[in-house]
């Protein structure tokens, strides 16, 4: 008996094509086309959705959230789901869905890097990937999965580390979960990180500063300004940032604004090594939390989760002292 899955679209390049002169841009034709894709009733029954026809900028966390309350209700009545979603914001919506739905039922995050106009679309091939993977019957309790270039890939940990490539996505520490091939689904192995911050509301006035040579603290002090309940800070290295900034980050963390530090690096975490002015275990000393291994955007709407669970600052900051890495 096939599976029953919905394909939930949000917009995104694969579903654009080029329309001179405006370049590439939003059709409306996408939607009907899922519904009529002959490859997709071989391997499921499929219903269609359609969220939002948006360029994936153009998303937001509350949209996100938005997006989850629908999965979460239209799950009841699937086997799986498959969101269509653009390239640049998905491994962020695919992050805040990973977190925050209450479901274990597969939940598939696929996209293109190239619009139906282009020679080699490859939106095709990722949408029957995505419905293979909705379907395979290992694929619940594994989080939220990205499927793309018949890779598959933990919403946790893949980054988009290319503009341009359709094997854009990658997971740089830890590598795939699995592949999508001709005759089957193949999971290699099973995430460990799998966190769940289950709210239904989120706190959006989250800021993420990156650290850079001889900088100074005017963005710090706008987020002050303008009354952020946390600053993600992107540090150099182990977690070390120029000494610059200290006095900004002490004042800041006299308005009680939460701060987090992770690396700037691709992989790798944050450890208190460095006791210097401005090194990561001077950092700790003056109040300041070092986070896990995730990237600074992902760590943003991990904040955004707890901020809209805990509504205040105490509970947010007890939770992530005692949270334990796998």
């Amino acid at each position: 008996m096939k599976k029953k899955i919905l394909i939930i679209t949000t917009g995104g390049t694969i579903a654009m094509k080029h329309n001179s002169p405006f370049g590439v841009i939003p059709n409306d034709e996408f939607t009907e086309h899922l519904r009529s894709f002959p490859q997709l009733k071989q391997i499921a029954a499929i219903d269609v959705h359609e969220f939002s026809n948006i360029p994936s900028p153009f998303m937001t966390p509350k949209k996100m959230l938005e997006l989850a309350k629908i999965i979460d209700d239209k799950i009841i009545d699937y086997d799986g789901i498959v969101i269509t979603h653009g390239t640049d914001t998905l491994e962020e919506t695919a992050y805040m869905m990973d977190i925050i739905l209450k479901t274990e039922k597969p939940v598939i995050f696929t996209a293109a890097m190239r619009s139906g106009s282009e020679l080699g679309l490859d939106g095709p091939r990722n949408i029957v990937g995505a419905v293979r993977v909705a379907g395979a019957i290992h694929s619940s309790n594994r989080g939220v999965l990205v499927v793309m270039n018949d890779e598959i890939n933990s919403a946790r940990d893949v980054v988009k580390a290319d503009s341009s490539k359709t094997d854009a996505f990658i997971s740089p520490s830890l590598g795939l979960l699995g592949i999508v091939e001709p005759d089957k689904v193949i999971f290699y192995r099973k995430s460990e990180n799998h966190e769940k911050i289950i709210t239904n509301s989120i706190e959006p006035n989250i800021d993420l500063i990156k650290c850079c040579s001889g900088m100074d603290g005017r963005f710090i002090e706008a987020s002050i300004n303008n009354g952020a309940k946390a600053i993600v800070l992107e540090a150099f290295g182990r977690g070390n940032v120029p000494i610059t900034i200290l006095p900004s980050l002490e004042k800041a963390l006299a308005k009680n604004i939460l701060i987090i530090l992770i690396s700037r690096t691709y992989t790798g975490r944050v450890l208190p090594e460095y006791g210097y002015q401005g090194g990561g275990l001077f950092l700790q000393k003056m109040g300041i939390l070092l986070g896990i291994d995730l990237p600074g955007p992902k760590m943003r709407i991990r904040l955004m989760a707890l901020f809209g669970k805990f509504n205040n600052v105490i509970d947010v900051k007890k939770y992530l002292l005692n949270f334990k890495e796998h």
